[in-house]
């Protein structure tokens, strides 16, 4: 006995499959770009690989076994980002602090980091062993400030690490609280300091010692307003073209947009044989299945 199957119900069985599988092409959602390292998450403007996050970003994160801002001066670990604050915490480890003395060390960005992710105004840089001949104590002694109350021998009796600057002298060498702007336009050779350390959330500090002081750079970040939001919605990934540096949303691996995934989308010739060759290869086995499921058999 055979079952023959009506050729209308099979062209329409056939044709069913088929607009399943369309419905399942236009748009594949994995996106390109690694959304954390470690327990930090990466997120505009931010990004790992390169083409990833905004372009003014572009190189300055590192991840390895841990997360690392990227300048001259060094590699920065990243001890957390906050994007509703638009702030990013790294220490230094190379960076004097009250339990350690380090050797001395400058701290340097480039001229868009400077820019685009300065440390925060309650990122204050303590200046330590200075001479007395140091620029800050005489021609630009206004770059100093008042910090809290806090004082030189304040800091050097109360840190192991600052006391030897006391011992050494047998007295208490000038110190100088100031801005990054300080460090960033004087080398701890011109400022004639012998070392140096950074303290945040300085706004709560009045009264409390330098023993439960935080030690560390906070970075604040701006956030390019390049149309990133609609692009999120619609489920890509906010990028950059690495030759051009124009914004792109990419949509998958292989596949991108000008503005949002799903409209005007520049598909490569690899995305295209991609996508053709996964929707055939889809398209026969659905194909089959359904036959089988259908139970056509010839006797």
């Amino acid at each position: 006995m055979k079952i023959s199957p009506k050729p209308f119900t099979l062209f329409k069985l056939l044709l069913l499959t088929l607009l399943l599988q369309l419905q399942a092409i236009p748009t594949l959602t994995l996106s390109p770009c690694k959304t954390s390292c470690g327990s930090i998450p990466i997120n505009y403007p931010f990004g790992l690989e390169d083409g990833c996050g905004a372009p003014q970003f572009r190189h300055m994160l590192n991840c390895s076994t841990d997360l690392f801002f990227q300048t001259p001066s060094g590699s920065y670990k990243v001890q957390s980002i906050d994007y509703e604050k638009n702030s990013m915490v790294v220490y230094d480890p190379a960076m004097s602090t009250c339990s350690i003395l380090q050797p001395h060390h400058d701290f340097q960005m480039t001229d868009i980091q400077s820019a685009i992710i300065p440390p925060s105004q309650d990122t204050v840089f303590v200046l330590l062993n200075c001479s007395i001949d140091s620029p800050v104590l005489n021609h630009y002694k206004y770059l100093c400030f008042n910090f809290a109350g806090h004082t030189c021998d304040e800091l050097y009796g109360a840190c192991n690490a600052f006391r030897v600057f006391h011992l050494l002298t047998n007295s208490s060498p000038p110190c100088c609280f100031t801005t990054y702007g300080t460090v960033k336009f004087m080398s701890m050779n011109i400022l004639d300091c012998t070392h140096y350390t950074s303290v945040i959330n300085t706004e709560n500090l009045n009264g409390v010692g330098p023993l439960d002081w935080v030690y560390g750079i906070k970075l604040s970040f701006s956030v390019p307003d390049t149309g990133c939001e609609s692009c999120k919605k619609s489920g890509g990934t906010c990028g950059f073209d690495t030759d051009t540096e124009g914004l792109l949303c990419l949509c998958s691996s292989f596949a991108n947009a000008t503005r949002q995934c799903g409209k005007q989308q520049n598909v490569s010739s690899l995305s295209f044989l991609v996508s053709h060759n996964e929707f055939s290869f889809k398209f026969l086995m659905s194909f089959i299945l359904i036959l089988i499921f259908f139970g056509f058999k010839y006797d």
